[in-house]
């Protein structure tokens, strides 16, 4: 933008008289037409000589002549900018004098004393942090923006001075609002100077002429006059634009007796301001909504996660869940241990495709579906599934990773299934961090695939880590990049399940503005020593022979029973529970058979594993049956029971008995 003047109107016959000798000095002369004649301009005024009410004349060719198009010369800054709902200040020189402010302005901030300089007069620039900026627009000569800066409710208490020509004291705001500052670099030029006594040199007085106030612009004038030297000060001076019927306020900066006035353009900086009050407000509405519908969303999340992890007898487990930052949508990420009984425990984690309420629904159903499943006590590819079919239903156009694992104390392996899930890996008790990478089959809810079981070892002392892609993914690099820093980091980590989970976010870089969800479950298989060693014991017996296998099975149990201490009472319910097992799979199974007793800190475990895979189940037995009775009697006395098909093809069934405390 190149801003030469601000102007105020001559009187009306200078006016007129000055901008007809200007419009015939500077009109193009028409080219002449072939018949003599000429073409008229295209101008706002007319170039017929009829009246006002004649149509106009036709040109030769019998066509209507254009339509008269208006033009802007006779328009002032002050008529352009004045009535601009923007912002808009033009300000000179290094110290960024004021030689506008346009009413907008004046309305909100006050008006001010023109020549003033901005950071005494101006201070809502400094507020805003304007006026380095305008510095840099003064020397670079390029234009700078500031977007959506708040401005205060209320006006500051105006600054004595001369108003600005056409600005009136507005009401001020009654509440704060955001505009966007633009400051360009512009260039005033330097007036033509007209000797004190030229004709033209006939001042209207100070106040309005012909209703067009001018005591702006000759204030202006005068403080310009002002700021120059005494010695090469001048009076101050009207200069003349025909064009536009205007006067400029300023004053020549310099006259040399010889070259005459100066003619050095002035350097200066114009501030707009556009009101985004409602884009700003908009957008606030827009994020309170999003950060609203994310905090559901988190809710829903956190409470479909289990609140308190189960604590398995024979591993210590810990996980934690971080929701992606404040700029993303939560995920469908979620994790799960659940105890299956004698001694097993199922450990889960997954990963819903998707963001936001839906993600997290999903999620939910899948979570409670997997507890459903495994309280089945099925083996781990079969568990994945019945989730793939289940996912399906759900929603056929959302997909989950899923990674389903099964802890046995008596193998010390575990065994898994993976639904396009990251691999598990497992660090041996000598720092050795292995990956359970196979098998591994496409992700939930694509379906016509048969999912297959993997095993790992997982022997005490070793720990393992189940986690999602949000640990370890980045948008700049591979994913198995990340797991592989996640080897090398877990292979140094130490400490409690719990402290391992932190390390291992930290460690990874994950902070509260990551861009994903992440979840993360760290299982340890604790080597037992010392006394804990004296409250983990097993002991198993082959049932070989007929009948008589029954009778060995109470014996072997009553002896074992009563070397770990067990208070008489629960020695003599768990020789009877050993016994209707065994006489149970006796009756209905086939070889090879097992009693296997087990006991924790925490319970009794009873179980005997046969090679029928047909599972037993609770019935009620008529006064004149004589069988029947085993299953019922072994509900009633123990505290929880249940069978499970072995991957050999045969069946376990167990039973538990709480132990007292201390």
């Amino acid at each position: 933008m190149n801003f030469t003047r601000w102007s105020a109107r001559l009187p009306r016959t200078q006016r007129r008289i000055a901008a007809r000798a200007d419009r015939g000095a500077r009109r193009p002369q028409p080219a002449p037409a072939a018949g003599g004649g000429s073409v008229p301009a295209a101008r706002g005024e007319r170039a017929d000589p009829s009246g006002p009410g004649d149509p106009p004349a036709a040109t030769p060719d019998g066509a209507a002549p254009p339509a008269a198009v208006p033009t802007l010369d006779g328009l002032s800054v002050h008529d352009l900018l004045g009535q601009v709902p923007a912002l808009v200040a033009v300000v000179y020189g290094p110290e960024h004098r004021i030689a506008y402010l346009n009413d907008a302005y004046a309305d909100l901030f006050g008006s001010r004393a023109l020549g003033t300089p901005a950071r005494q007069a101006l201070p809502e620039l400094r507020e805003l942090g304007l006026l380095p900026l305008m510095d840099q627009v003064l020397r670079s000569g390029k234009p700078r923006t500031v977007k959506s800066r708040r401005v205060p409710a209320g006006r500051p208490a105006t600054t004595p001075g001369p108003r600005q020509e056409g600005s009136a004291p507005g009401p001020g705001r009654s509440r704060h609002g955001y505009y966007t500052f633009t400051c360009s670099p512009i260039e005033m030029a330097a007036p033509t100077v007209l000797a004190p006594g030229d004709p033209a040199d006939e001042r209207p007085a100070e106040g309005a002429v012909d209703g067009a106030p001018v005591d702006g612009a000759i204030a202006a004038a005068a403080l310009l006059r002002k700021a120059v030297t005494p010695e090469t000060a001048v009076p101050e001076t009207i200069v003349t634009d025909a064009v536009s019927d205007t006067v400029t306020g300023t004053a020549a900066l310099g006259t040399d007796p010889a070259t005459g006035p100066a003619t050095e353009p002035i350097r200066g900086v114009l501030v707009f301001g556009a009101d985004v009050t409602d884009q700003v407000e908009s957008a606030e509405r827009l994020r309170a909504s999003e950060r609203l519908q994310r905090e559901a969303a988190v809710t829903l999340q956190r409470s479909l996660l289990p609140q308190e992890l189960e604590q398995p007898d024979d591993l210590r487990v810990a996980a934690t869940y971080q929701p992606g930052g404040t700029d993303a949508a939560v995920g469908g990420d979620w994790y799960d241990v659940i105890t299956l009984g004698a001694g097993r425990t199922a450990l889960v984690i997954g990963d819903v495709m998707g963001r936001g309420m839906r993600a997290a629904a999903v999620m939910g159903q899948l979570r409670t579906a997997v507890r459903a499943y495994a309280r089945l006590d099925l083996p781990p590819h079969e568990v994945l599934q019945l989730l793939d079919g289940l996912a399906a239903e759900i929603d056929p156009h959302q997909i989950a990773t899923c990674v389903y694992a099964v802890h046995d104390p008596n193998e010390n392996r575990l065994v898994y299934a993976s639904a396009g899930h990251l691999p598990i890996l497992v660090r041996d008790p000598d720092g050795t961090v292995r990956r359970a990478s196979e098998p591994t089959g496409p992700p939930l809810g694509t379906g016509g695939w048969l999912h297959t079981s993997g095993s790992v070892p997982l022997a005490p002392g070793a720990s393992a880590v189940l986690y999602t892609d949000g640990l370890v993914e980045r948008r700049d690099k591979d994913i198995y990049d990340g797991v592989a820093a996640l080897e090398r980091v877990f292979a140094g980590a130490t400490g409690s399940p719990q402290v391992m989970c932190d390390r291992l976010i930290r460690a990874l870089g994950i902070t509260a503005e990551h861009d994903d969800d992440v979840a993360v479950l760290v299982l340890q298989h604790p080597a037992r020593t010392g006394h804990d060693a004296e409250l983990f014991h097993n002991a198993a017996l082959e049932l070989l022979g007929g009948v008589e296998a029954a009778p060995r099975a109470r014996a072997f149990a009553s002896g074992v029973l009563a070397s770990w201490r067990f208070p008489v009472e629960l020695r003599d319910l768990g020789v009877l529970a050993a016994s209707e097992l065994v006489a149970n799979s006796l009756q209905h199974g086939t070889p090879p058979m097992r009693l296997r007793l087990r006991r924790t800190d925490r319970r009794l475990i009873i179980e005997v594993t046969d090679g029928d895979d047909h599972l037993p189940r609770r019935r009620r037995a008529e006064p004149v049956d004589e069988a029947g009775r085993g299953i019922s009697i072994v509900a009633t006395i123990a505290s929880s029971w249940g069978s499970r098909r072995t991957p050999g093809g045969g069946k376990a069934v167990w039973c538990e008995f709480a132990l007292p405390a201390g």
